[in-house]
């Protein structure tokens, strides 16, 4: 390519505590009335003093210690001043000179390290709506004052992927944290893209800035479209303006905003009616001790399960769900020492291993496949599944049955369902509805005899070398027997029979 791409990220992230930043009005994303969650402080009456959120700093540093960042022993809060609508006080309470985590790295899957330039803390705006039918616009102070994470990445992309990729995975880590929700569409999290292209001499290029992204998708596409436009423009002699654009959903295509002909003069100075904070090292490494398992830390240990690297990843973003699992997997563990122990299955695996991963496998993809419709939970980073009947003891006993094909796909997700109504064991649910898959060949003989009587054509298709029309007769046969017979004992029933 002529020319490099040079990207860099600006991500804001509100924070998950019960208050705002500097007063203790309540920090709820969910308000749906304007105004309600404000208070002389955050709407920066005169005579009033901002008192510090710990709860929020804690969190900043926790994040940062999560991206290996280095964490700043003694900082303060800066006034950067500028005016908007939304910004009541008419400067915002953040950080500038001394962030609170700053020389941090997050590794993409092919193992290339985005550098992390710094993580601060500051307070949000409100927000704007506009287009009331009207010739106004009206503000919302309810988000003004909520504590909020901003990190400034390097400029080290090179693509529209590894920004998805990126966002995502800080996403995760955000949800894995407690530290926000992350949720873009209702604004918890954003996504600013810096990006030019630098030429052949290595000189860098004009930057243009891409705001009001509002999905991971959007950050990502715009990435891409920017990087051709920018290119075209230059290959057919014109400049690149330096501007904020926007992104255009439906046409898939950025759009100038404003032109940003020089930087602001925000004129930071010292917040002076906060102190400044000093930290010890016995209070980050207190804070580095309750950091959780990390994502990627959780993608290494699930790979000795066996299973694929969709399932890993699945189980490393519906977190509930890995967490279920891995009380499965344990039970499993122990099905198949006691199968090894009684030699039932010596032959065809060799090894306590092998054959608990071909159960981890089963049970993996009975999960994933079947259980989000039977779930009572409410989003894919909730840790526990509220209100779910089906314990994980149970759920291996179905995998067992499963496994020794004593039940069919078609009857596991029969009693699978009932399971989740009822909460019941899965040998009493086959047993009371007579779900038992059928291996016996005496019971089949008459059914399979029955099904090739009545089905000539296919006979004689499957004779002249029509390999469908066994799977036809196979098929007829399930529907005859309503599912339970086995379909491996079938086909070779079928076979046999046509010989």
């Amino acid at each position: 390519m002529k020319y490099q791409p040079v990207i860099g990220l600006e991500i804001h992230a509100e924070l998950k505590t019960k208050t705002k930043m500097f007063c203790d009005s309540l920090n709820d994303p969910d308000e749906k009335h304007p105004n309600i969650n404000v208070c002389p402080i955050c709407m920066g009456h005169p005579g009033t003093l901002p008192v510090i959120n710990r709860e929020a700093v804690r969190k900043v540093i926790l994040a940062g210690l999560a991206m290996d960042c280095s964490i700043a022993h003694d900082t303060f809060f800066e006034r950067k001043n500028y005016f908007y609508p939304d910004l009541p006080k008419g400067y915002q309470i953040s950080q500038y000179e001394k962030p609170l985590g700053y020389k941090g790295e997050l590794a993409l899957k092919n193992g290339k390290k985005i550098q992390i330039t710094r993580i601060h803390l500051e307070e949000d705006a409100g927000k704007l709506l506009h287009d009331q039918g009207e010739d106004f616009s009206v503000v919302d102070f309810n988000r003004a004052g909520v504590p909020l994470m901003e990190l400034v990445t390097e400029p080290d992309f090179e693509s529209g992927e590894q920004v998805r990729e990126f966002a995502q995975e800080l996403q995760l880590i955000l949800r894995y944290l407690g530290v926000s929700d992350a949720d873009m569409e209702k604004g918890l999290m954003r996504v600013e893209v810096n990006i030019s292209l630098m030429n052949a001499d290595g000189s860098y290029g004009t930057k243009a800035e891409i705001k009001n992204l509002n999905s991971i998708s959007a950050a990502a596409a715009s990435v891409d479209y920017e990087i051709k436009r920018q290119q075209e423009v230059l290959e057919g002699g014109g400049k690149i303006a330096q501007e904020t654009r926007g992104w255009d959903d439906i046409k898939k295509a950025t759009f100038s905003q404003r032109s940003k002909e020089e930087a602001h003069d925000y004129r930071y100075f010292p917040e002076p009616d906060l102190p400044p904070l000093h930290f010890e090292d016995a209070d980050i490494e207190a804070i580095r001790t309750t950091l959780p398992e990390l994502p990627s830390q959780r993608r290494i240990r699930f790979k000795n399960y066996g299973l694929t690297g969709n399932q890993i990843e699945i189980f490393t973003i519906a977190r509930h769900l890995g967490n279920y699992y891995e009380h499965v997997a344990s039970e499993l563990d122990e099905a198949a020492k006691d199968f090894h122990k009684k030699k039932e299955l010596k032959g065809e695996f060799p090894s306590e291993q092998h054959l608990a991963e071909r159960l981890h496998e089963l049970s993996a993809n009975y999960i994933i496949t079947e259980f989000p419709p039977l779930m009572n939970a409410k989003g894919s980073e909730l840790d526990e599944l509220e209100g779910f009947k089906i314990s994980p003891e149970a759920f291996a006993e179905l995998m067992v049955l499963i496994f020794h094909k004593e039940l069919s796909s078609t009857g596991a997700k029969a009693v699978l369902k009932e399971m989740a109504e009822t909460g019941l064991h899965p040998e009493a649910i086959m047993k009371e509805k007579n779900l038992g898959q059928v291996s016996d060949t005496g019971a089949l003989d008459s059914v399979v005899d029955s099904v090739i009587a009545k089905n000539t054509k296919a006979v004689e298709d499957y004779k002249a070398g029509k390999e469908a029309s066994l799977k036809f007769l196979i098929g007829m046969v399930m529907r005859e027997s309503q599912g339970r017979a086995n379909p491996q004992m079938v086909e070779e029933m079928v076979k046999l029979k046509l010989k």
